[in-house]
């Protein structure tokens, strides 16, 4: 390493120290964003006169070269150039010689990793933001041919009262709504240039820090060089952000689960989604959201591994920070997997059995509600109503019946106010259907909400 440090040193690192030193091993991710910052960088030396036009051009031509080589394979840089940066400044300056040398002019590491960062992950957010889409479009397409398909809604995973299956399903397209929000409030704060700042406290060469931030398609740049460098709010703001997301994916995976198994039998997983078992030949098993809700772990640590990272760290930057990529970079990698494998399973792993639903909503007493608004409307007060219905429900129980069983005369012996028209009041349908509040599951405010997401994911052109 004497080669890349000032000549104050006269040794090498000791090989074990090199080795837990080096970062290249995963940092190599960050090279194209590398490339693009130093094009940046030498245009702008360029620009204020502290290298010519033309050895900004031979330097545009030299990190050019770097980026095919790295296409065909020919670039490898090895432990011994400890990180991206290092690797293609020591190939740049065996393209160009002396030259190559200059282009460090200006900036540190320091504000060089941080700009890097910031340009990978900006990429990788727009990504996961059409991944998410992806998966709203997956959600949306089983919601529209399910809107009067019914399905138990649940509290306490009790049964609680019937909905609309495809209000079910808008509800996760709501929640991936947030999720997208999130990370684009996200990208305005990764969107900030720390170029300029160099190691911690500016730099004396004569430089233009908008004109890189517009060249790389930074919205603005730090203000203080100090939190420039030191800043990584936005790795923690990402991954936090993530963890939401797999958290959601989590809650649906379990919800697909639990439909996919005998005792529930809402779905049915086809062959392209779902593994078998080595020893029992009749099985069919969830792997897809089994692993999404597990990888969640994952992301959830990577978040707990920054924040502990950063809470002790004085001004400015520190070694610690090499801790944050691996973070990140594995944070993306699984939160991308677990979307893509998540639109795949609602694209074509997932048959809905509207039948075996039908009978799930048909066979229990989750129209106990409509009851007692039945009486409400009758001009009975809600509490006496509901303890009327309270006790039904316990006589019903002990018979083995369900309100569906109960005559007219049985019901006109509970309440003189009950007629014929409660038997209508007790169809699914009709329970669903008149839970017309604002956001309720009526299927006419599901077809509202419908036109609404049919707007908002398929107004652009595919």
């Amino acid at each position: 390493m004497t080669e890349v440090w000032s000549d104050r040193f006269e040794e090498g690192l000791n090989p074990v120290i090199e080795a837990f030193n080096a970062s290249i091993g995963f940092d190599i991710l960050l090279l194209q964003e590398d490339l693009d910052g130093s094009i940046a960088h030498a245009q702008m030396l360029a620009k204020c006169g502290v290298i010519t036009t033309n050895e900004a051009i031979k330097l545009q031509e030299g990190l050019e070269k770097i980026r095919l080589e790295a296409a065909s394979g020919l670039f490898n840089p090895d432990q011994k150039d400890e990180d991206i940066h290092f690797a293609v400044e020591r190939r740049l300056i065996t393209l160009l010689g002396p030259l190559g040398k200059k282009l460090h002019t200006g900036r540190s590491r320091n504000d060089q990793v941080g700009c890097d960062f910031r340009l990978w992950l900006r990429r990788q957010i727009d990504i996961l933001d059409s991944d998410l889409e992806r998966l709203q479009k997956a959600l949306f397409n089983q919601s529209e041919n399910h809107v009067r398909t019914l399905i138990p809604g649940y509290t306490h995973l009790q049964r609680a009262q019937p909905l609309s299956l495809a209000h079910h399903l808008l509800a996760y397209i709501e929640m991936i709504a947030r999720d997208r929000e999130r990370l684009l409030d996200v990208r305005k704060r990764v969107n900030i240039s720390p170029l300029g700042a160099a190691a911690l406290a500016g730099t004396s060469v004569p430089i233009d820090r908008q004109y890189t931030a517009s060249k790389l398609g930074f919205e603005r740049i730090y203000s203080n060089s100090l939190d420039a460098v030191s800043d990584r709010d936005f790795a923690v703001e990402f991954v936090a952000a993530s963890a939401l997301i797999m958290a959601h994916l989590s809650r649906m995976a379990e919800e697909v689960i639990l439909w996919a198994s005998e005792e529930f039998a809402f779905i049915r997983l086809t062959d392209r989604c779902a593994t078998g078992s080595s020893l029992m030949p009749q099985k069919k098993n969830p792997d897809v959201p089994e692993l999404v809700r597990g990888k969640t772990g994952r992301v959830f640590g990577n978040l707990q591994a920054l924040l502990t990272m950063i809470k002790g760290l004085p001004l400015a930057y520190n070694k610690d920070f090499q801790e944050d990529k691996e973070s990140v970079f594995d944070t993306v990698n699984t939160t991308k997997n677990s979307l893509v494998a998540m639109s795949i399973l609602f694209e074509e792993g997932i048959i809905f059995l509207p039948q075996n639903l039908s009978s799930a909503v048909d066979s229990d007493y989750s129209n106990a509600t409509d009851v007692a608004d039945y009486l409400v409307k009758k001009g009975i007060p809600f509490r006496e109503a509901y303890q009327i219905v309270g006790r039904l429900i316990k006589d019903c129980i002990a018979k083995k019946i369900l309100l569906k069983d109960l005559s007219l005369n049985e019901w006109k012996e509970i309440h003189s106010s009950f007629s014929e028209d409660i038997f209508l009041k007790l169809d699914p349908e009709q329970v669903v259907a008149s839970r017309t509040s604002e956001g309720g599951t009526a299927f006419e405010k599901v077809e509202d909400r419908l036109k609404y997401w049919r707007g908002q994911l398929h107004s652009r052109k595919e």
